[in-house]
């Protein structure tokens, strides 16, 4: 790699590794020596699994030139020592985000909005739907709409022209912003750790057809909204954040939805910045999440 004036580029480096003396210090003591100004440190042991983890992003504290293959070299004769595995990302980076999406528009317009303010330094290439509904919303910004009609028949064929949008887009992360359709466990898996859902969380549970009309029959008294990378077990994914807020009796079902929509739109927002600012460590069937 080239090397890369760090004058006002900061980096962050994420590890983890089994739990030992000195993991912290290994981290932080080369990057002083590296002359390097830590703006932001987190660490956290898991005692169960004995697995430590790590964020810190940092920059250069004087005016050298920052050369990323030395310094790559030079850290891992380091960290191979704690059979650390890890990752160094420039900050800022415009991840390249596609989303997906069906009918409802919440949760696209409040991603749209922040990209186009900059909110969440993110690009766009494509946004992908199995109707033709938000299309216009797409052209509007200048974003690629494909649509992609599926049925049960037709599900392998659309899932391949998905992916091959994704991967020739070269994108870093998959959002399905209410996209109404299951993902087929192959696709499932080729997206791990780089697509999120968002769906809502009514408690008690209610699935099936109108949730919100359910949860009125009941009296719900807590609205919320669940982050979660895919996985092939539909809606049991490793868990990114979740949203909560109350309501009462004066709620009703459209009111319960409008809320709903609500948090889902901030719970998924979270959610993609927590995932593009390399906030999140996936730990089996859970998550690690360094949120601000």
């Amino acid at each position: 790699m080239k090397d890369i004036e760090s004058a006002a580029q900061t980096y962050i480096i994420t590890a983890d590794c089994p739990s030992r003396t000195g993991t912290v210090d290994v981290v932080t003591r080369f990057l002083f020596e590296q002359q390097c100004y830590i703006n932001e440190i987190h660490s956290f042991v898991d005692t169960t699994e004995n697995r430590f983890f790590i964020r810190v992003e940092f920059r250069l504290d004087s005016d050298a030139i920052f050369n990323q293959d030395d310094f790559t070299e030079q850290f891992e004769q380091r960290a191979s020592q704690f059979e650390m595995k890890w990752q160094l990302a420039p900050r800022p980076y415009k991840s390249k985000v596609v989303i997906m999406v069906s009918k409802h528009d919440h949760c696209l317009n409040d991603l749209l909005y922040r990209y186009r303010t900059g909110d969440l330094n993110i690009e766009i290439p494509a946004i992908i739907s199995n109707h033709p509904d938000l299309e216009e919303l797409a052209k509007w910004h200048g974003i690629p709409y494909y649509h992609l009609p599926i049925t049960k028949e037709t599900k392998p064929e659309q899932e391949a022209e998905v992916y091959k949008i994704i991967e020739e887009s070269k994108s870093d992360l998959v959002v399905l912003a209410r996209y109404m359709q299951v993902l087929s466990s192959d696709m499932s898996k080729k997206l791990s750790g780089r697509a999120i859902n968002i769906h809502h969380s009514l408690l008690p549970g209610f699935k099936g057809a109108k949730p919100y009309y359910q949860a009125y029959d009941r009296g719900i008294k807590l609205v919320g909204a669940t982050a979660h990378y895919v996985s092939d077990d539909l809606d049991e994914g490793p868990i990114i954040t979740q949203s909560v807020d109350t309501v009462d009796h004066s709620y009703y079902p459209e009111d319960l939805a409008a809320k709903g929509r609500h948090i889902e739109c901030l719970t998924l927002s979270r959610a993609v910045r927590y995932h593009i600012e390399n906030r999140i460590f996936l730990h089996g069937n859970k998550t690690v999440v360094f949120g601000k």
